[in-house]
């Protein structure tokens, strides 16, 4: 997590001859672990997937999960803007369907007209597949009669589901199935969606990456971008046992964000739930409870201000030097109890 009080920066080597290697991959499809287009799709090749493309009716957001037996897949098919839409794009994918359906949507245009224009311009919209969800929910999902089969999709209210190269028809179904029928944020629905294709079949030729993406109205970092969740799975074994790993991280950064996003405001008490959910995401990390202690003690709460830096400082004895100087905690200077839990 970035945030006020705690920047950590990773680097690495770069320079010209890391630019070629990577060139020189890219070119004849090679990874990082060596193997060749054996076991990757190349850029011609169609994106083979499945997605679903949704939004929560509650909270407003819009999401896109999308899995693959291709390199990076979240690279190409997810695209979605706060207030607008969401568009997931793939078989032969036209990517210009992302950003030219975020935008169709921002003039007032339905996902079903948005479809038509998209495919009236297309050389080749026999190969496309693709879904739409506007914010205001309303949906629509395509599929081209030349996108190689098992190919198909369904859509309602708030949400699209299509996929190619799949197992079958059970995939998409399975997956409608679980996402009107799972409780909880539209990340863990989307999830359990995409888990329910996988079990059911899946990509007919096996699995490699994945993705999913949730954007809401300033919940990206510092409240400047619309990026509450944006993880990627590009290349692994298992990549859904992966997702599902990050997304737990995902889900405790978009909280700490929001949380601390609404403290720079001074909106205090609107930060708490944000921050103490954050807490139960992550019951063990000490920065977590660090920035909980502020924020109680910035929404009024001294006492349980003082038991969240406790577990901080227990759980990382480096944060006393750092509550000592901190003006956020000044107003526990001349506590008893801070006294004894910075010494």
């Amino acid at each position: 997590m970035i945030n006020k009080k705690h920047l950590i920066t990773q680097s690495m080597p770069y320079n010209k001859w890391t630019t070629i290697l990577i060139g020189v991959m890219c070119i004849f499809g090679l990874s990082s672990s060596g193997r060749t287009e054996q076991g990757y799709e190349s850029i011609h090749n169609p994106v083979a997937t499945f997605s679903i493309v949704a939004r929560d009716s509650v909270t407003g957001e819009l999401g896109i999960a999308v899995a693959s037996r291709f390199f990076a897949v979240g690279t190409v098919v997810p695209w979605a803007k706060a207030d607008v839409g969401a568009v997931a794009t793939q078989s032969f994918a036209n990517t210009s369907f992302g950003w030219r359906g975020l935008e169709l949507l921002e003039k007032g245009v339905t996902p079903d007209e948005a479809v038509r224009i998209l495919l009236r311009t297309d050389p080749e919209p026999e190969k496309r597949q693709f879904g739409i969800v506007s914010e205001e929910g309303k949906s629509a999902t395509y599929t081209g009669n030349a996108c190689n089969p098992w190919a198909g999709g369904r859509n309602g209210p708030d949400y699209a589901i299509q996929g190619n190269i799949l197992t079958g028809e059970s995939v998409v179904s399975a997956m409608e199935t679980e996402f009107l029928q799972t409780h909880g944020t539209l990340a863990e629905r989307l999830y359990a969606s995409l888990m329910a294709g996988e079990k059911e079949g899946g990509d007919a030729r096996g699995k490699q990456s994945a993705a999913l993406l949730v954007v809401k109205k300033n919940a990206g970092y510092g409240g400047f971008t619309d990026r509450a969740i944006d993880i990627r799975v590009d290349d692994h074994p298992e990549p859904f046992k992966e997702l599902g790993r990050l997304l737990i991280y995902a889900q405790m950064n978009y909280a700490w964000n929001e949380a601390w996003t609404l403290f720079t405001r001074k909106e205090y008490i609107q930060a708490l739930p944000f921050m103490e959910h954050t807490a139960k995401l992550v019951p063990e990390n000490p920065e977590v409870f660090y920035d909980l202690a502020v924020i109680r003690l910035a929404a009024g709460q001294k006492d349980a201000s003082l038991k969240a830096l406790e577990k901080a400082v227990l759980l990382n004895p480096k944060l006393k030097k750092q509550a000592i100087g901190d003006d956020d905690l000044k107003n526990l200077a001349d506590d008893p109890k801070f006294k004894l839990i910075i010494q």
